[in-house]
């Protein structure tokens, strides 16, 4: 059961940009700040119908950021 779901943020030509390496989730925001929040955001909202069991995900993963530059 995973208990920390990792995303690795990289500086783009205009924006941040946010992968997560354990789900199909990418997205972006122009200061990290705006990038974490997206981050919450695009989880939540993957997740919200999910059945985190069947992803092997606890209740309440935490959420592991890398920065890369």
């Amino acid at each position: 059961m995973k208990k920390i779901i990792h995303f690795i943020v990289s500086k783009g030509d205009e924006q941040y940009v946010a992968e997560c390496m354990e789900l199909p989730i990418v997205t972006q925001g122009y200061t990290i700040d705006e990038t974490v929040g997206n981050i919450k955001e695009s989880l939540a909202l993957h997740l919200e119908d999910e059945n985190l069991n069947d992803l092997q995900i606890s209740d309440s993963p935490a959420v592991s950021v890398l920065f890369n530059n």
